[in-house]
C-alpha cells in the first residue's frame, strides 16, 4: 500500500540533530508507523508539541504531504535557557499512495501529538466473489 520514498531517514535524522531545525525550504523528516486495519490504511505521525494549527495535509494525485512546525514556547523575560533537545523548526513527510486507496475519502485526528490519518480502501480494490450463471442450453439459429 506505501511505497517508501525517503531510503535515508535515519542520516536525515541524525543530520538534523547536528546541523539544526528544519526550515519551510529544508523540513526535517517526522516519524511515523503506517498499517492496515480492516479496511482502512492507517499512518499515524509523531507531532509531540505541535499545535494542530500548525499542520498542514495536501494530497495531489497519489502524494500524499504532511507538513508541521514546531513554534518555540514563549519565555518570560527573565529565563534563562539550561537545555534544549526537543526540536523546533519545520517537518514533513511525503508519502506515495497505491492507487487501491481512496484518497478522497482520508480522515485526519490529532490526539496526544499524535496525527492519525485513516485512509480506506477503494471499493475496486476489495476482494469480491465473481458469481457464475449457469446456461439454459443451447440456442440455435435458424436461417
Amino acid at each position: 500500500m506505501l511505497m517508501r520514498t525517503d531510503p535515508f531517514r535515519e542520516l536525515d535524522r541524525l543530520a538534523q540533530q547536528l546541523t539544526g531545525p528544519g526550515t519551510w525550504s529544508k523540513p526535517s523528516a517526522m516519524p511515523m508507523d503506517a498499517y492496515r486495519e480492516g479496511d482502512d490504511y492507517v499512518v499515524a505521525f509523531d507531532l509531540p508539541g505541535v499545535a494542530a494549527d500548525a499542520i498542514d495535509i495536501d494530497v495531489e494525485r497519489n502524494m500524499l504531504t504532511v507538513k508541521a512546525e514546531r513554534r518555540p514556547v514563549a519565555k518570560a523575560d527573565d529565563v534563562q535557557m539550561e537545555l534544549s533537545e526537543r526540536p523546533l523548526g519545520v517537518f514533513s513527510r511525503q508519502i506515495m499512495l497505491a492507487d487501491t486507496l481512496d484518497t478522497e475519502r482520508i480522515k485526519a485526528d490529532y490526539d496526544a501529538g499524535v496525527l492519525t490519518l485513516r485512509i480506506p480502501i477503494a471499493e475496486r480494490a476489495k476482494p469480491r466473489k465473481i458469481s457464475i450463471g449457469v446456461g439454459s442450453g443451447r440456442q440455435e439459429i435458424s436461417g
